[in-house]
């Protein structure tokens, strides 16, 4: 079941619906949107934007990104520049949105980071699968309606090639139905024949898949849904659909969609749907007043921007889909606890979950983005100040090679009688691991570094780790130049 395939020498199959998937495509609508989409530097370098948007760049900073092309800083090689016009509405008045989708010389003055965050490629088994966890994640398309410059996937998006284990070099591929669908069913069956888990792996049947990118949102209706039933008739109980779009473009969520959705729902009602999007901050969805500060609602909480809040509306009236936020802290964007704050509040006040925020990844140019794991902690334990219990659910992680780990805590004082705990101590605890999570809720306790970006800053400062964060033999290098 650990098998490699070439990506190039891949022939693609078409789906073929089953007789019950047919039944719900066949009422499936396709409509086209225009999201008013801006791509590449180019068109801001040209002035062939439209007139309200000649000016998102200055001349200077345009110039100094005109300096790095075709060098090794070259900033769109790193990431590619776009934006939809319902962003940018909101990053005109909003430093943190514009931090967010704007390109800067600051990405890649240092571009140490993992070429392949996560070590993703070990736990690949299909082309454009990552089954790494007691769920698979799929790249089912490699781009979104804009780029957040942090983005996670940068070596995805920007089509970037990858040494692979074989010691082949080449771009990450997307996932296609037919041998996705092949490999679950596969797979389970030999779970099955093996007293509920794999031989190989020890992982337990595959129920839950992750369609991710890239943002799946980008894709026309049609091909969600065939996702979607094929997913579905192969075993999978649980769909998430990982997006953005409720940021970028919230018009994508509109009645053919929604109409996708409960059609789904009625022709396979067993299966549930987990929306996990990605608000950074509560610019991204509240309105301002003239002066910049968000509108108090005479009936309660805020006033939401119209289209969003009539996107999230329609989500919770659908007892099918569960709606989850999850974001990283990021420097210049999102380190301002009142702001994190408002944001958890107000989404949960609208069925929206909070669960995590992350610490950065090691993505390559990672040390342009990246808060401190330390100041990332405070930040979050300060913003849930004030928070009731059900607003507060959201916790810190940060992705180890080993598998998710949540920073628990940081502390002030010292250990009596421990050595290295003189500044205090900083506990990390392992929620979920490669293959079987046997080291799932074990732990690692090391003395502080509030400089410490990523775990390789805490090495020199060990004290107690039974999860083996810090074990040389079982961390790769974390940061590849």
């Amino acid at each position: 079941m650990m098998f490699k395939k070439d990506p190039k020498a891949t022939i693609k199959r078409k789906y073929q619906p089953t007789e019950k998937a047919q039944k719900f495509l066949d009422k499936v609508e396709n409509p086209k949107y225009d999201r008013g989409m801006i791509r590449g530097l180019n068109k801001f370098i040209g002035n062939k934007v439209p007139e309200e948007m000649q000016g998102f760049y200055s001349e200077e900073e345009l110039q100094a990104l005109v300096d790095l092309r075709d060098t090794p800083n070259d900033v769109e090689a790193r990431m590619p520049v776009k934006i939809t016009n319902h962003y940018f509405q909101i990053a005109k008045n909003s430093k943190p949105i514009q931090t967010l989708v704007k390109a800067s010389p600051a990405e890649t003055y240092d571009l140490e980071g993992a070429p392949d965050p996560g070590n993703q490629m070990t736990y690949s088994p299909l082309e454009g699968l990552i089954h790494k966890y007691e769920l698979g994640l799929i790249y089912v398309v490699d781009t979104c309606s804009a780029h957040c410059r942090f983005c996670y996937r940068e070596e995805l998006i920007a089509r970037k090639e990858i040494r692979r284990e074989d010691g082949t070099v080449s771009s990450k591929g997307t996932a296609q139905i037919p041998e996705l669908v092949e490999y679950i069913l596969e797979h389970n069956r030999i779970v099955k024949e093996n007293g509920g888990k794999h031989p190989e792996t020890n992982r337990e049947k595959l129920r839950e898949i992750l369609m991710s990118g890239g943002d799946p949102m980008v894709l026309p209706n049609k091909k969600l849904a065939e996702w979607f039933s094929a997913l579905a008739d192969c075993g999978i109980e649980n769909i998430r659909l990982g997006t953005k779009e409720l940021a970028f473009y919230p018009d994508r969520f509109d009645s053919t969609f929604f109409n996708m959705m409960d059609e789904f729902n009625d022709i396979y009602p067993e299966v549930q749907l987990r929306l996990m999007i990605h608000f950074n901050h509560p610019d991204e969805f509240l309105q301002k007043d003239k002066n910049g500060n968000y509108i108090d609602n005479p009936d309660g909480g805020l006033v939401w921007i119209k289209n969003t809040k009539k996107a999230v509306k329609e989500l919770a009236k659908r007892h099918y889909i569960t709606v989850i936020n999850q974001a990283p802290f990021i420097k210049g964007i999102n380190q301002d606890p009142q702001a994190i704050r408002i944001m958890q509040r107000e989404l949960k006040r609208n069925n929206v979950n909070n669960q995590y925020f992350f610490c950065g990844r090691d993505i390559v140019g990672h040390k342009a983005f990246n808060l401190s794991i330390e100041d990332s902690w405070n930040l979050l334990n300060e913003s849930q100040k004030g928070l009731s219990g059900v607003e507060s659910t959201a916790r810190l992680s940060i992705t180890h090679y080993l598998g998710k780990t949540e920073v628990v805590a940081v502390t002030n004082e010292p250990i009596p009688g421990v050595p290295g705990t003189e500044n205090g101590v900083v506990i990390f605890k392992l929620l979920r691991g490669a293959f079987d999570a046997p080291l799932k809720g074990k732990v690692a306790i090391v003395g502080r570094n509030p400089e410490a970006i990523w775990f390789s800053g805490y090495e020199d400062r060990v004290i107690y780790d039974e999860a083996g964060l810090f074990k040389k033999s079982m961390q790769d290098t974390s940061s590849v130049s």
